[in-house]
């Protein structure tokens, strides 16, 4: 009774265990009817399909917030059409998948992009990094997939245990902030050649992508070059002009790949999608001179400190890069005089013994004063989305928390 009360308007329930369950449909048994039906019906059911309709909602990571559903049509087949021939994936291809295929990137890039191109893919329950290499290594897998944060974690398993994953060619690794450039000049070597790439819940993985020819800079120091179909702009976030090379500002994003709006949230669709059809993403940018876009962070994790503006992601690099430190995240705390300052959540490495009076000695004298966190808190482990970003909201709460006010 409990599982009809959560799940009352689900109709049908696949399992893919090795023995059918109680009130499921097996999934040998969905195989064995899907080959029943004849090709003229198959046909005419293509032919009912009305391809601007709503298709999936695909919920925003909420890094930032609370998930909404971004609703899209069927415009995803094209958008994974145009990024498999990119990438050059065929049926010959095995994708490593341990993204979670409740979020666009692995539900696109691992279980439709297998679909799309015939690819086998090599499906993980959870994210285990020692598994995965043990999996890119007993199945030869060819493609590799993930943020910053995973690479982080294949790496240091290979260290501590090494595999042969010399049959990966190419996946996305995005990047362009700085703290995720090392990492990803890092997996470049280790893996391959790794593309880069930008993208949102509201418009697909793929609005800017790295081709199998780009440099190892690209690769590795920018977030791609516009996909067939996007425009992509850098505009000033309070005049809406459009901002030259190299000059940071919001990336807004045009596209056949646009969401339709967030589901059941009229105001927040008004609010980021404008009546030219340009998705504001809320993400700083900067359009290079080579035409590749850099992804520089989330504006509202920007730190406004004494009227001037600080990147995070530029902080915690710089922290990273002192013996010790395994991860660190900088979030804003407010302050009576400053508006507001930075707080350094510091996850050590095993072994380590460092302390916050070490972190900011290694600050002073080579970052600017205004940039040096306030505080630094250790931790064991980051609050994560279920796709391997840190949830800074989380973080700013917990800064309030722990943090008595001035």
């Amino acid at each position: 009774m409990r599982r009809e009360n959560r799940f009352k308007h689900l109709r049908l329930v696949v399992s893919a265990g090795e023995a059918p369950r109680a009130e499921t449909v097996h999934w040998s048994a969905v195989q064995a009817a899907g080959d029943a039906v004849d090709p003229a019906t198959l046909r005419a059911r293509a032919d009912a399909v009305d391809p601007d309709a709503t298709a999936f909602f695909m919920y925003t990571s909420g890094t930032t917030g609370f998930p909404k559903g971004a609703m899209h049509d069927h415009a995803i087949v094209r958008n994974l059409v145009d990024r498999g021939f990119r990438m050059a994936i065929t049926p010959s291809d095995t994708i490593m998948m341990y993204l979670p295929l409740f979020h666009l990137f692995g539900f696109s890039d691992g279980a439709l992009m297998s679909m799309v191109t015939g690819a086998r893919q090599v499906l993980t329950e959870t994210f285990d990094p020692a598994e995965s290499l043990a999996l890119v290594e007993q199945e030869r897998a060819t493609i590799l997939h993930g943020f910053d944060t995973h690479y982080k974690e294949l790496m240091e398993a290979y260290e501590r245990s090494p595999r042969d994953v010399s049959s990966v060619r190419t996946g996305i690794l995005a990047t362009g902030m700085s703290s995720s450039v090392p990492i990803a000049r890092k997996a470049y070597k280790m893996f391959g050649r790794l593309l880069s790439g930008y993208g949102m819940s509201e418009f697909g993985v793929g609005a800017a992508l790295s081709a199998l020819d780009s440099t190892q800079e690209q690769c590795t120091e920018a977030s791609g070059f516009p996909a067939p179909g996007y425009e992509i702009r850098v505009v000033d976030p309070v005049t809406g002009q459009d901002q030259p090379e190299g000059v940071p500002g919001e990336i807004l994003v045009r596209s056949y790949m646009t969401m339709q709006g967030y589901y059941g949230k009229p105001a927040e669709t008004a609010q980021a999608l404008d009546r030219d059809g340009w998705l504001h993403s809320g993400d700083m940018g900067v359009m290079r001179s080579d035409g590749h876009l850099r992804f520089m962070g989330r504006y509202k994790d920007m730190l406004k400190i004494g009227g001037e503006n600080v990147d995070p992601m530029e902080v915690e690099a710089f922290l990273m890069s002192l013996a010790g430190i395994n991860l660190a995240a900088v979030v804003s705390y407010p302050d009576a005089r400053l508006s507001e300052v930075g707080v350094a959540f510091v996850k050590r490495e095993p072994g380590h013994a460092v302390t916050d009076a070490e972190v900011l000695a290694h600050c002073r004298g080579r970052i600017a004063s205004f940039k040096i966190p306030r505080h630094v808190i250790f931790v064991d482990d980051f609050p994560m989305t279920s796709s391997g970003k840190i949830q800074k909201v989380k973080l700013r709460d917990e800064a309030l928390r722990r943090i008595p006010p001035a």
